[in-house]
């Protein structure tokens, strides 16, 4: 049985490339009734065509008969018609550059301000990684994959700019947790921390929050994403702010206790004096 996918798939990329079935049956080296079929879904072709397709259209085997291409945005379908990869499940297997102690434990490597720049380039590179600084944290799970990078700016109070944030490695992106933070390094803004919501299934995309209601939250197409770290903690020469209205409330509760008992005071007093 034909995969209707398939037929969709290159129906779909040939018509952006404005060519029509007879043009694209000859560079193919096949009739046009049986390219028609093709994308008509009513018959498949040979494993050599089919790479001969895949070598046509620039695109790999495995998404043109796995992944609907029709779902993808005007920007995704650019990044793949140019080459490049895009993983619309967010569960491709991801290989990470990483540096271990004298004892082979994992480190937790340091990305200081410094070096945020080079880092959506380097991110993949060991010989860039090996020469970030390192050091160990002995509460951290020893089976996970941490990374500690400087954040700038004030979108994410409380924590404040300059401060040090620890993040657990993820390999599946499907994983992610609405309305929880995580440091995200992107091809174009390189390293964010944000508050993350995925919207991968329903636009390719992930909406980006800060908790500084001043910044205007954005989406990013999750092809321009490289990497996406867990929030864990973080470290930082400065208090957070006072949450002013908790501290308030609890004033308010001592000073309405001293009332209280205040009243019952006067009012057993009284109660002798009736006696």
């Amino acid at each position: 049985m034909a995969n209707p996918v398939f037929g969709a798939n290159i129906k779909l990329l040939r018509t952006r490339r404005g060519r029509s079935q007879e043009e694209t049956a000859i560079a193919l080296e096949v009739k046009r009734s049986s390219y028609s079929g093709y994308e008509n879904g009513t018959a498949e072709p040979s494993f050599e065509l089919l790479v001969r397709m895949s070598e046509y259209f620039k695109v790999s085997t495995d998404k043109l008969l796995r992944d609907d291409l029709t779902a993808l945005s005007e920007s995704q379908l650019g990044v793949l018609e140019r080459g490049g990869d895009i993983d619309l499940s967010g569960r491709r297997l991801r290989v990470l550059a990483t540096t271990v102690d004298k004892d082979d434990r994992e480190n937790v490597e340091l990305v200081p301000e410094k070096a945020k720049a080079g880092y959506a380039l380097g991110y993949a590179d060991p010989e860039y990684i090996s020469i970030l600084p390192t050091f160990q944290m002995p509460f951290l799970a020893r089976d996970r994959k941490y990374r500690t990078f400087q954040i700038s700016g004030d979108s994410m109070p409380p924590v404040a700019e300059g401060s040090w944030v620890t993040g657990e490695y993820m390999q599946n992106w499907q994983t992610i947790r609405d309305g929880q933070p995580y440091i995200v390094v992107t091809k174009d803004d390189g390293i964010v921390f944000k508050v993350v919501y995925s919207q991968v299934k329903e636009k390719g995309t992930l909406l980006l929050c800060s908790t500084n209601p001043l910044y205007t939250p954005y989406e990013v197409q999750i092809a321009n994403v490289l990497e996406i770290w867990k929030f864990v903690h973080f470290i930082s020469a400065e208090l957070p702010e006072p949450n002013l209205s908790r501290d308030e409330l609890a004033r308010s509760v001592v000073d309405l206790r001293k009332e209280v008992g205040q009243l019952r005071l006067a009012m057993e007093q009284q109660g002798r004096l009736t006696f």
